[in-house]
């Protein structure tokens, strides 16, 4: 019987030319992926090189992005000179308060005069939209004529008249606090915070009627006519802590100076005739009361961190600037008006809180 040859060959020769031919065959795929790749990547080479020509050449292509200059590192004289160095340092005076103001805005109330009583752009309060100079002078003048009632003699001054000595005395301190720090020339402004301080001090110590605050109220008074004869006091102050407007005067003082003033507005609206003959009278004490109502919003007064109470002595003081600038119109309805949200602002504060 024949067999062929390739039967009858080594069976390991046979598998390693099989195993031979298998790799050969292997190569020659893997040449041709290999030509592919090369052909691929010259036709991707010639496209990328055609769009950055269509490119320069202002094709649909994307443009290059322009960047604008870096800014300066450093100003020049005249802008550098437009800015503070330190605001902290530079800018003084009462901080705005924004949570007042924004309250306003959202309520849509606070348009008119009264809104022009707040912080300046220079930082300090514009007390010159409350009340005027011959307002404060005036108001110091009447506290005199007062003052010098009640300290004639000491058993006039213990048997009551030493509570109407704070109540003067109070509001004088006030007036002084005030001018020291008026936005306008204004007299006494070189003494005023002597004043303020002085008068201040016997204010609070005629809580009560003794000898002591007897004989300190006669100082007081001679200081206080020094003063209105354009002289300095000889007596100086020795308040040592930081100025508070809750220590120029105690709010139960300015209370009653307030119900002086109710009295006095409540009468000249009662007619028009009768406003026609204290319109003057009139414009004075709304402006006291305007002074009043920013004054008590002050730290440390009790409640002065109380938006509600805040609102309401607010809203005094705009309604007696109201007041004011119909007294000075001559404007009946409108000061009868005002008038009335005055005393609206003042029975809602009382009934609730307590001076």
């Amino acid at each position: 019987m024949h067999v062929p040859s390739k039967f009858l060959e080594n069976p390991r020769k046979r598998k390693s030319r099989t195993i031979t031919a298998t790799f050969s065959g292997g190569r020659q795929w893997l040449a041709a992926v290999s030509v592919i790749v090369v052909v691929v990547g010259w036709i991707g080479g010639l496209m990328f090189a055609a769009g950055l020509a269509v490119a320069r050449d202002g094709g649909s292509a994307a443009k290059e992005i322009l960047r604008a200059k870096a800014p300066a590192t450093s100003w020049d004289k005249n802008t550098a000179n437009t800015f503070y160095d330190d605001a902290f340092v530079d800018l003084v005076g009462v901080r705005p308060d924004f949570a007042v103001a924004l309250a306003k805005t959202e309520s849509g109330k606070g348009a008119g005069p009264g809104a022009s009583a707040e912080p300046s752009a220079a930082g300090g309060f514009q007390w010159s939209t409350l009340v005027s100079e011959e307002t404060l002078t005036d108001e110091v003048k009447d506290m005199k004529a007062t003052l010098d009632e009640v300290v004639t003699s000491q058993s006039a001054f213990k048997g009551g008249g030493y509570d109407k000595a704070r109540e003067g005395f109070s509001v004088v301190a006030v007036a002084f606090g005030v001018i020291a720090v008026y936005d306008k020339d204004i007299r006494w402004r070189k003494n005023a915070e002597t004043a303020r301080d002085l008068f201040a001090r016997v204010g609070s110590n005629c809580k009560v009627g003794t000898d002591q605050s007897f004989a300190e109220s006669k100082l007081r008074v001679a200081d206080l006519e020094t003063l209105l004869e354009g002289n300095a006091p000889d007596a100086k102050a020795d308040r040592e802590d930081d100025f508070r407007w809750s220590q120029v005067a105690g709010r139960p003082a300015l209370m009653s100076r307030l119900e002086v003033a109710d009295g006095i507005l409540g009468a000249a609206i009662a007619s028009k005739g009768d406003f026609d003959k204290a319109v003057e009278r009139l414009l004075h004490d709304a402006e006291i009361v305007a002074v009043i109502g920013e004054v008590i919003r002050q730290p440390d007064y009790e409640y002065h961190d109380d938006d509600t109470y805040r609102g309401y002595a607010a809203a005094m003081r705009d309604a007696a600037v109201r007041m004011r600038d119909a007294a000075r119109k001559k404007d009946y309805d409108a000061a009868r008006s005002a008038l009335g949200e005055l005393k609206k602002s003042c029975d809602s504060c009382h009934g609730d809180y307590r001076s």
